[in-house]
């Protein structure tokens, strides 16, 4: 519908059942890919962080000072 000037009158109807599940599926989506960023690693990639992890705990306890006097 539309007037003379040459714009519509009626906005788009909106099925907000539709409107509400999209955004829900969004969300998820979204919720998925940083679940999939945090913890989806290879067991290759987990296997290095433990071991960096392991190496870096093996030098601070290498440079800690015992300060054990008595």
């Amino acid at each position: 519908m539309s007037c003379s000037q040459g714009f519509e009158l009626m906005a788009d109807i909106v099925n907000l059942r539709r409107a509400r599940k999209d955004k829900a599926r969004a969300d998820k989506e979204a919720r998925a890919a940083e679940n999939r960023a945090k913890f989806g690693r290879t067991s290759e990639q987990k296997r290095l962080a433990e071991a960096r992890e392991r190496l870096a705990e093996r030098q601070i306890e290498a440079h800690r000072r015992d300060d054990k006097t008595e």
